[in-house]
């Protein structure tokens, strides 16, 4: 368990564990963080939101962020945006608290919601050692930017708030507050914190700072991590099969096949993925960013390249993927991607490349 981020977790953590102690009917009932209507079942119009990943990467990525952010908010399309994570880069790229706050004061400028992911780069990749991005303990990173990016559980950033479904309301797995879901156009959407890095199996080095012993170690991460996702996936598609959903949108940060590097850490979310995929029959989007060349294909083809990088891939042929452009050298740009409930089968999701002229 992770340590408490801010007064507002501490008093709802401990009121969680009030809750939980108690199992008789006449026992206070848990408070919710996840109020208002994260679940509409009632919206079968289109609905698009924009999405972006590996986003500023880089000085000239910052220098244009405002004028993304600001084309992203001129879209009269545009319900909600999604980061799929990477707020910096990888390398030569301080993890400060001054940096994180100027980002997210950028992106909670938006005027629609903001829907943030946690990408490798801002938290796993924040040591010293062959990463040079300072001396810190990632997991000590991760804690900061829950408490900046997620002040308020079961919230949206930006203008317009937005009420989501939140794993901190799961006693087993309430650190987890960026795991986030909602439903809209009969379309279920979940965030996972889902990492580069091999899914932080990538060695953290040495040395870290004095105090390390203070934060869960990387072990203790990876093994309270992988729970968390599980079971938000779980959740997601029983929330899609409850509500006789059209399709579910996973998003998080990692390009699970990406073959420039190691992918052991991913291969049991890829058969977990594809078992629920098969289960539902309804079409299954992954926004990833990661790897940052866009791009759209189904690794669980067996006529893909992609389909032999795990072991025991499942063929799963109602699964479509997008990568999100996000490189430094790359187009600066963000996916218009459209849900329209009307649409039956692949044809559910739409998207088109928007790039900042």
């Amino acid at each position: 368990m992770y340590r408490t981020r801010t007064m507002l977790v501490v008093a709802s953590a401990l009121a969680l564990a009030a809750a939980c102690a108690h199992d008789t009917p006449s026992g206070p009932p848990r408070p919710s963080m996840s109020i208002g209507n994260p679940i509409n079942t009632g919206s079968k119009e289109p609905y698009t939101i924009a999405v972006i990943g590996d986003m500023p990467y880089g000085p000239a990525k910052l220098a244009e962020l405002p004028s993304l952010l600001a084309l992203i908010d001129a879209d009269p399309k545009v319900s909600l945006v999604v980061h799929l994570g990477d707020i910096k880069a990888g390398s030569s790229s301080p993890c400060t608290d001054e940096y994180f706050a100027s980002v997210q004061t950028m992106y909670d400028g938006l005027k629609d919601p903001f829907v943030y992911t946690p990408g490798d780069n801002e938290w796993t990749d924040c040591h010293v050692a062959s990463k040079n991005n300072g001396l810190y303990t990632p997991t000590e990173r991760l804690q900061a930017i829950r408490a900046l990016f997620f002040p308020v559980a079961g919230q949206t950033l930006g203008g317009r708030k937005k009420q989501v479904l939140t794993q901190a309301d799961d006693p087993a797995n309430s650190a987890y507050v960026e795991n986030a879901m909602w439903m809209e156009s009969q379309v279920v959407f979940a965030t996972l914190n889902i990492t580069g890095s091999n899914n932080d199996l990538a060695s953290w080095g040495s040395p870290l700072p004095a105090d390390a012993a203070s934060y869960p170690s990387q072990a203790d991460e990876r093994a309270s991590r992988a729970n968390a996702n599980r079971a938000w996936l779980d959740k997601a598609f029983a929330v899609a099969a409850e509500n006789d959903a059209a399709g579910v949108v996973l998003a998080f940060q990692a390009d699970m096949w990406d073959a420039t590097g190691a992918l052991s850490g991913y291969d049991d979310l890829v058969q977990q993925i594809g078992a629920l995929a098969i289960a539902s029959g309804k079409p299954v989007l992954l926004l990833e960013g990661d790897s940052h060349i866009f791009r759209v294909d189904n690794p669980y083809s067996p006529s893909s390249p992609l389909f032999a990088l795990h072991p025991a891939t499942p063929v799963v042929a109602n699964v479509m993927r997008v990568v999100v452009e996000g490189s430094a050298a790359g187009r600066t740009e963000y996916t218009r991607l459209t849900i329209d409930p009307k649409r039956k089968g692949a044809d559910l999701f739409t998207y088109e490349r928007v790039p900042l002229q």
